[in-house]
């Protein structure tokens, strides 16, 4: 921007996320009437103009022959628009478009995944890479593999170091998260996933108990509490223990939203009797009364890094695979504070 006015510095003075910035000021939906107004007044008020858009990467003349690209990702995810998932795999399918790319997409199903039944481009070999958003079973990912297609794992990675890797910066940002309660004067902190469920669900719990043990806090494993079975799918109820702590650190904004509710039955109060923050900040961190102070994940930038990649991989088989982690930031909002006074 010539004026350094950017979404972020719009979504920071009226308290909501980039997100709703974005659908506000281009005509999305999921944004109220008054929000909207709102939004693109301040917009006004600051000087604020989009700015030009990147020069896309376009793909050389090998890789534009066969003319498509697939995203395939679990059912679980991204069937529900407006959700994480959705907003990333939407990002993915732009940048493809910008680089005069097709993109195929396909579900994987819960039978498809425990069965080991591979997608169909991917089977029929319809495209020339394959980009998979979110976390699938160790064997269908050996199953995948074996197709010896170019492929490129997003906001996942496991044991095939063979294979690129976009992810968030998990580990450090919730660990920088932690620390904000601890700044705050919590030292009874919890965390809320399911740490076997995939790898950004535990390094953001590694990240958590770091923050933990520097400053000297005992870390209590009836105080980590799973939100979803094996399978990814959430748990009726969140089983919370009889002593609670002052803080939870959620794994996800959905979680969090999740938790505070639960909380509020239960007769207590965010942020005054615990805090809870989490982790994405998407739609439903601003839907949540109070709203839910998280880390804002760089979709978009995490949508290009993957393109470009994944691009680079297919014409370039040889080269050395890599994890390319992309910072988030801290979006304080009002689902944190001091601990109650004992």
């Amino acid at each position: 921007m010539k004026n350094g006015i950017r979404m972020s510095d719009i979504a920071k003075e009226l308290g909501v996320s980039v997100v709703t910035v974005s659908n506000a000021l281009n005509d999305r939906g999921g944004v109220s009437e008054e929000m909207r107004r709102r939004i693109r007044e301040r917009a006004s008020e600051l000087g604020y103009r989009p700015s030009a858009p990147r020069t896309p990467r376009k793909a050389t003349p090998e890789v534009q022959q066969g003319g498509s690209i697939g995203i395939i990702t679990s059912e679980r995810f991204a069937d529900v628009r407006g959700t994480f998932y959705w907003f990333l795999t939407a990002g993915v399918s732009k940048e493809l478009t910008q680089c005069n790319l097709y993109s195929v997409y396909e579900s994987v199903s819960e039978e498809a995944e425990r069965k080991c039944i591979m997608p169909q481009l991917a089977a029929e070999r319809q495209v020339r890479g394959l980009i998979v958003v979110g976390q699938l079973a160790t064997d269908y990912l050996e199953q995948l593999a074996a197709q010896h297609i170019p492929m490129l794992f997003l906001d996942f990675y496991d044991k095939h170091s063979e294979i690129d890797a976009v992810i968030s910066d998990n580990y450090y940002d919730s660990y920088l998260i932690t620390d904000r309660l601890v700044q705050l004067g919590h030292r009874k902190i919890g965390f809320i996933g399911n740490v076997t469920a995939t790898s950004s669900i535990q390094d953001r719990f590694l990240g958590y108990v770091k923050c933990l043990m520097e400053n000297g806090i005992e870390y209590r494993p009836e105080w980590t509490l799973d939100d979803r079975m094996e399978n990814g799918l959430n748990l009726p109820e969140i089983a919370f223990p009889e002593t609670m702590p002052t803080a939870f650190v959620c794994n996800c904004d959905e979680t969090a939203f999740r938790v505070i509710g639960s909380l509020q039955r239960m007769g207590l109060r965010v942020p005054e009797d615990i805090s809870v923050t989490g982790y994405d900040n998407y739609t439903v961190s601003d839907m949540c009364v109070p709203a839910i102070t998280t880390v804002e994940v760089d979709l978009t930038e995490m949508a290009h890094t993957a393109v470009s990649q994944l691009l680079k991989r297919i014409e370039n088989p040889q080269r050395i695979p890599g994890r390319y982690v992309i910072p988030g930031r801290i979006i304080l909002k009002q689902s944190m504070a001091p601990p109650p006074a004992i």
